[in-house]
Parts: C-alpha cells; structure tokens; sequence
C-alpha cells in the first residue's frame, strides 16, 4: 500500500478578505466558528478505519483492530525535518508520530510503534497543547503522522487548540489502512 501524505489546507476555511490579500487561514477556524467542530466523533461505533470494527473505544480496546482506547497514543512529537521539501519547509514539520496503527504490516520499520505501542497515552487537552507548542516552535504545519485510527482523538484537540489560536496548516501523513469516509471527514478541516 501506497504511503499518502495530504496537505490538509489551503483556502477552502480561508474569509473572502484573507484570500483578497493572500493570508492563509486553515479550514478548521471556519469549522470552530460554527460549532461543526466539536461534533465530530466516531468512536462510539468505531468505523474511523477500513477495518470496522465497530468497538465501542471509550469503554474498552478489546477487538479493536488498531488497540487504542479514547485516548490517542503519542510516541512522539516534535520538529522534523525529514520529509519531502513540501511538507518541512525550511523550518521543519511539527510532527506528531501515533503509535498502533491498523496497518500492522509484519515488516513495518518502525515495529516498536506500530506493534508494541510505545508512547505515551495522551488526552485531547494534551495533544492540542502539543499542537500549540509545535506552533510556538515556528514549524510550519501540524504533521499527524498515521492518524487514520486515531482522528476522533485528533478532531476533539482540534477543537480545543483552535479555541487557543491554532492556525497552521494539518498534514494528514498516511501509510495507513483508512476508510473513505473517515478520512473526508478530516477534509473539511484538512481539505485537499
């Protein structure tokens, strides 16, 4: 399977005046304005991969595909420079690297993440707080590196970081097994 990595931004959440003058405005500050930002959940139900496994995440990890519970786990965040020019800039990515992933490829490069879990279990207060220092470092977007298992956890710090003035662009950096509809539903706040 085929890495993605989509820069999720662009003008799409910009005002009529920030795009007459060329100011860059991340669709997820149009989404918080609204309200439609913090409405956006899925793990009840989980159907956020293309595994469905339909677990109800918030009481339980049992049978979950990609065992995470409600809260997302972080194995690490910081600046990164090791993407393609796009994505890092001259100043580095802020990314965040989530660990147990529901690709669980045998041959994975980084085994320790994806099959061991290492990390840190991390609420969305947490994370949003980490998006917030990633932007204070002066990177150049928030890199959510295989988030496809975790996007109800991303979504709900979204929703309180943007409150805090969040206002990079999100990469959604998938090498995962995602679904469809879940990953349209991060359009919005990261559109193509």
């Amino acid at each position: 399977m085929n890495s993605a990595k989509v820069a999720l931004s662009v003008d799409v959440g910009a005002t009529p005046d920030s795009q007459r003058r060329g100011l860059f405005e991340p669709a997820f500050l149009r989404l918080l304005r609204s309200g439609e930002l913090a409405d956006r959940q899925h793990l009840k139900n989980c159907d956020l991969c293309a595994r469905f496994c339909r677990v109800d995440r918030r009481r339980s990890i049992r049978g979950a595909v990609c065992r995470t519970g409600e809260r997302a786990v972080v194995y690490s965040a910081g600046p990164h420079h090791g993407e393609e020019n796009s994505p890092r800039g001259s100043r580095g990515s802020g990314a965040i690297f989530f660990s147990r992933y529901n690709l669980r490829c045998v041959y994975c490069q980084n085994w320790e993440i994806a099959w061991q879990g290492e990390g840190e279990e991390t609420s969305g207060a947490q994370l949003a707080e980490t998006m917030l220092r990633l932007q204070a470092l002066g990177r150049h977007n928030i890199n959510l590196v295989t988030p496809s298992h975790v996007v109800a956890q991303i979504l709900a710090a979204v929703n309180i970081a943007a409150a805090q003035r969040l206002c990079l662009p999100l990469v959604y950096n998938t090498g995962g097994y995602d679904n469809p509809e879940a990953t349209a539903s991060t359009t919005s706040i990261c559109p193509t």
